[in-house]
C-alpha cells in the first residue's frame, strides 16, 4: 500500500461537506457534491495554495479511511459522512 495520496482519486474532494469557503464555492460544499476545483484527472487545482481550505490542507491519506483503491475510499467517505451527522 502507497504511504501518500492517490493522485487522481478526489474521493475526499466528493464524498464528504466541507463547510469553510472554498473559491467557486463560497458555502462551502454539501456531501457528495463534486468540488469545483477537482479537476477532470480528479486533482486539486488548489493544492498549494494559500487558498485551499484548511480543513482540506489537514487532510491525511490513511488506508483506514483511504481503503486500497477510489472506490474504497468514496465508500468509506460517505459512510464516515453519513455516520456523524
Amino acid at each position: 500500500m502507497s504511504e501518500g495520496c492517490r493522485a487522481g482519486c478526489g474521493a475526499c474532494c466528493i464524498a464528504p461537506s466541507i463547510s469553510s469557503a472554498i473559491p467557486g464555492m463560497p458555502e462551502g460544499k454539501p456531501a457528495g457534491v463534486r468540488c469545483v476545483q477537482l479537476d477532470e484527472h480528479n486533482l486539486c487545482r488548489l493544492f498549494g495554495d494559500p487558498s485551499r481550505p484548511k480543513v482540506c490542507e489537514r487532510f491525511n491519506f490513511d488506508v483506514s479511511v483511504c481503503g486500497e483503491h477510489r472506490e474504497e475510499a468514496l465508500a468509506t467517505l460517505t459512510w464516515l459522512e453519513e455516520d456523524t451527522r
